[in-house]
């Protein structure tokens, strides 16, 4: 394995990463930095998880020259959610020469990212049709950009962002450095390589690496009307420190997380209807662990770097096949192990084969688990906590009330009368989900999700209201009215 001091990097960088808790370089990262840092163009095939943001933000700080005052490098991100993601993890890795970096995207106070632009940012993470409104408002100008990247180029074309990337690139220098790093390279992404790119190196992840290997996957299959019992029996007999639940649609998701809380989990929703502080809010109680079951759409599934996750559950099949691999991806990371279980019904499974066919690995079917399995599994876990408690040998305090215990009964009635007491019972409340329909039998290749991935920035709150309808490729409007004030609907069920 590639070390970090052994890619050239600067002490000040070198210090963050380490402090970051990276030692070892991921492969992406191996061969994507010492290019990067020969000012060499790349294309790097590689899915989330892959550690490709630190393969491109580590020689990205180390070029910055925290001296001058101008913008020297543009990261342009398919989502707000992603936006964020890549600007935190930038300013770690820059703390060390205080680069300064700033995230703009949609359903941000457009005068407040004007003031902070004015405050000279070395770096700037956008989504397209925010850097593109910039640019036309003469709020952001791109002249001294020596660095260009684009991340996850393959979802900017699904979201219909080809023409906005575009009419950016255009306004940046010709003798600049471009990354462009995606998990897929569909014909368009092709032709913007060979359009704005000189020689570039390909950097590809095998196949194994991108199907992320440490993770145990799972199907359970299940009538419709009995997921909700076998997923909080799971919950129950696996005990999982973090887990997202991934439903089909955003009324699953806010029916599932009701119905979970009802049951006695600490569960929340996330989806493309809540607004981006509740959004925010939502993620940052589930890293602090104030949450233990996150609910979500596909929109949880790019893009949101959540260390921890120990389960994933598909409590939906997702319809295509790349966004198992992408929700899969939340656990697993950073070379632990995680567990993803899938749930289909009997009509869903040709779709199994088809995920299974794309990801190369074969999933192992498991048994719907009993009431008896989950009270055990409770009872497990009391018993675990029991444990711990007594090697933390500070039970001074409680001893006399034991003795007094132990003198009117025996051991085992007051060990047992403890374990009830303690035990959270599998609780059978009556719910109600709307039944979803199955996935249709015979799949129809669609282009998945481009109706409701509607744009993910948008100001109300939603998806980003950046896309325009086949906007020229140099927009002579400002503000934010770009689609005259309407969003196009959702044409499918993911969002």
């Amino acid at each position: 394995m590639t070390k970090f001091e052994d890619l050239g990097i600067g002490q000040a960088t070198l210090k963050a990463v380490l402090k970051m808790g990276f030692e070892e370089a991921t492969p992406i990262q191996a061969e994507t930095i010492p290019l990067s840092m020969e000012n060499k163009d790349v294309i790097g095939q590689a899915q989330t998880g892959t550690g490709k943001t630190a393969a491109f933000g580590i020689p990205l700080v180390e070029k910055v020259d925290t001296k001058s005052e101008s913008i020297q490098g543009i990261i342009i991100a398919p989502t707000r959610e992603l936006a964020i993601q890549v600007s935190e993890e930038l300013y770690k890795i820059g703390a060390g020469k205080r680069v300064r970096v700033l995230p703009i995207y949609g359903g941000q106070d457009i005068g407040r990212q004007i003031r902070s632009l004015k405050k000279a940012p070395h770096i700037i993470v956008g989504t397209p049709g925010r850097v593109l409104d910039h640019i036309n408002r003469k709020t952001l100008r791109l002249d001294h950009v020596n660095t260009v990247i684009l991340d996850e180029a393959d979802e900017m074309l699904n979201m219909g962002f080809i023409e906005d990337i575009e009419a950016i690139l255009a306004e940046t220098p010709e003798e600049r450095q471009t990354l462009l790093f995606s998990a897929t390279m569909p014909g368009p992404i092709q032709r913007i390589a060979e359009k704005f790119m000189k020689n570039p190196t390909v950097v590809r992840v095998k196949a194994k690496e991108m199907t992320v290997p440490l993770i145990e996957q799972y199907y359970i299959e299940v009538q419709e009307r009995n997921k909700f019992d076998v997923l909080t029996r799971l919950l129950d007999i696996q005990a999982p420190e973090l887990a997202i639940v991934f439903g089909r649609t955003k009324r699953r998701v806010d029916e599932l997380s009701e119905a979970l809380n009802l049951r006695g989990y600490t569960a929340e929703g996330i989806h493309g209807d809540l607004s981006q502080a509740k959004r925010l809010s939502v993620l940052r109680k589930f890293k602090e662990g104030n949450i233990d079951v996150l609910v979500a759409t596909d929109v949880a599934a790019r893009g949101l770097d959540i260390s921890g996750v120990t389960h994933v559950y598909n409590f939906d099949i997702p319809q295509d096949p790349e966004s198992y691999v992408h929700r899969i991806g939340r656990t697993g990371r950073a070379g632990k192990q995680g567990v993803a279980l899938t749930f289909i019904t009997p009509r869903e499974k040709p779709y199994l084969g088809i995920v299974e066919k794309t990801t190369k690995r074969k999933m192992e079917r498991m048994k719907p688990p009993t009431l008896d399995e989950a009270l055990e599994g409770q009872q497990r876990a009391v018993v675990d906590k029991i444990l711990q408690t007594i090697e933390s040998n500070n039970l001074q305090y409680y001893k006399a009330a034991a003795d007094e215990l132990l003198e009117a009964n025996d051991a085992s009635t007051v060990v047992a009368a403890v374990l009830k007491m303690l035990t959270k019972e599998p609780d059978t409340t009556p719910v109600k989900l709307t039944e979803e329909a199955p996935l249709p039998q015979k799949r129809e290749r669609k282009p998945y999700d481009r109706g409701d991935r509607r744009r993910r920035d948008d100001s109300r709150g939603g998806y980003n209201s950046d896309r325009r309808k086949k906007a020229p490729v140099k927009s002579s409007r400002t503000g934010d009215k770009r689609t005259g004030g309407k969003s196009s609907k959702p044409r499918s069920f993911n969002h």
